[in-house]
């Protein structure tokens, strides 16, 4: 496992980073003792960076885990979409309390789209910018799907890591095409900041050309680290290989991918709660029922931890 400082926040992190959306309630719904062990395995692998969400429900995952990897040596960002002073410090309490910790190394708003959202936020930054000053967070920065967000925040002294999407195909990629997320994230980087990205697999739309998608984000100079989801030990066991340089065995692809897909019970009663929720247009309702556009989708789940019902779900 190769290891780089996440811009000048003094943070040692592994270029593989474990995403913990995919096992998590919103898609795979792991047990929390399953999920756990994955966290473990990777742990033992030397994979030291675990990235999560209040959206994603996972840290109950992180927290099993901290029952057999020691806190110190691992580094752990999540993020929130509080926007007040008084919501993201319920964010972080709420965080700090469910995983088991006394600080959470990288704090993060969560989906900032450009310089409009990040002023909308200027409060609940300020809030992390006092726990930073108070030990409880190493870093804080933003998440982003926009090229115009990664822009602004570099321009920002007060954000220290950045955490973009990128892939080879632009697949979900907001404001801009690919080389123009590639020269934001360079100007990011110039400037100091830490960048960890996200969707280098286009939410599971590339996994037909994994080594050639993860190839793209790893020959990067300006990606310190890389979010990959992962649901199962084979899986597991690829990526890392990939990362490592190693040989991956023939079929080992088949055996441990297979493609995703948004799954829509027949139970919905077509509220537009997701379609609403949903930046990519990739939902509509139709004929009373929710209806998703596979050529929009990234497979990113949020739209079912919006569902009233609980009717949609990666699969």
């Amino acid at each position: 496992m190769q290891y780089t400082l996440l811009g000048r926040t003094g943070i040692r992190v592994s270029r593989f980073c474990f995403g913990t959306l995919t096992m998590g309630p919103l898609q795979a719904r792991l047990p929390v003792k399953a999920g756990a062990a994955l966290l473990v395995e990777a742990a033992s692998r030397g994979v030291n960076f675990i990235d999560s969400a209040e959206l994603y429900r996972t840290y109950t995952y992180i927290r099993e885990m901290l029952k057999k990897v020691p806190r110190e040596g691992l580094v752990i960002a999540s993020r929130s979409y509080a926007y007040t002073y008084e919501g993201m410090e319920e964010s972080l309490r709420r965080a700090l309390k469910e995983i088991g910790t006394g600080w959470i190394d990288i704090f993060l708003l969560h989906e900032q789209e450009s310089r409009m959202t990040l002023k909308g936020h200027r409060e609940a930054l300020r809030f992390l910018l006092d726990a930073k000053a108070r030990g409880l967070v190493r870093a804080v920065g933003i998440s982003t799907h926009y090229v115009e967000a990664v822009v602004a925040a570099s321009e920002m002294d007060e954000i220290d890591v950045i955490h973009p999407l990128i892939n080879m195909k632009g697949i979900g990629l907001r404001g801009g095409t690919v080389g123009e997320m590639e020269e934001a994230i360079a100007l990011a980087n110039e400037r100091g900041k830490g960048i960890y990205s996200m969707k280098a697999l286009g939410g599971g739309n590339l996994l037909s050309q994994i080594q050639e998608a993860f190839q793209f984000v790893l020959d990067n100079p300006n990606i310190h680290s890389i979010a990959v989801g992962v649901k199962s030990r084979e899986e597991l066991e690829v990526d890392l290989r990939i990362f490592e340089g190693l040989e991956v065995p023939e079929g080992t692809f088949e055996r441990t991918r297979r493609y995703k897909s948004l799954l829509i019970e027949s139970w919905c009663s077509g509220c537009g709660t997701c379609v609403e929720r949903c930046r990519y247009g990739a939902l509509q309702v139709v004929k009373g029922r929710a209806r998703v556009d596979p050529s929009k989708c990234i497979l990113c789940g949020y739209c079912g931890a919006s569902c009233p019902q609980v009717c949609i779900k990666v699969v």
